[in-house]
């Protein structure tokens, strides 16, 4: 076994578990350090995230990539202020569970941790290459607020716009 495959295994095995601590919602935000679109949403989702943050909502990164090495990983969080926890998804367990097709892509899970919400962050982005100057719908935070509530999603599957992630398997 490589020196790399060995560290990885270890990483993931020590890696934080979104479901191993309560919390009333947790955030999935599905990423790739080599996509634009999740670089340019960063700063949207530390709002986000700091919004949420006195309300028990946690937010995770999640990287599908096995080429992401941890330090990869912990330097693109750092270098674009992302917020919560970087984590691996290299079987795609988690990117399975919350029915992850790009980058970004957001999925929301109840205090049970089951999925109520999958798809975009907002509608800024129309099309790969197309965006709006700024949102009109903000899908994500709905969900956070609708989980948090106890009430039904409008619309607990939006298309995301971004990177596939299929070309990762």
């Amino acid at each position: 076994m490589s020196a790399l495959l060995l560290s990885l295994l270890l990483f993931v095995a020590n890696a934080e578990n979104p479901f191993a601590e309560p919390a009333h919602v947790r955030v999935l935000i599905f990423a790739r350090t080599d996509c634009p679109i999740t670089n340019r949403y960063a700063p949207e989702l530390a709002r986000i995230a700091q919004e949420f943050s006195v309300r028990d909502v946690k937010f995770w990164i999640v990287y599908p990539d096995s080429s992401e090495t941890p330090d990869k990983i912990a330097k693109h969080m750092a270098d674009y202020h992302l917020p919560g926890h970087g984590i691996p998804d290299p079987h795609f367990e988690l990117r399975k569970r919350a029915e992850a097709k790009v980058s970004p892509q957001a999925a929301v899970f109840d205090s049970n941790g089951m999925l109520t919400y999958s798809g975009r962050i907002d509608d800024r982005y129309v099309a790969f290459g197309k965006s709006r100057p700024a949102p009109d719908v903000h899908d994500l935070e709905n969900a956070i607020q609708a989980t948090l509530s106890g009430k039904p999603i409008a619309e607990p599957r939006t298309k995301a716009i971004g990177c596939y992630l299929d070309d990762l398997n």
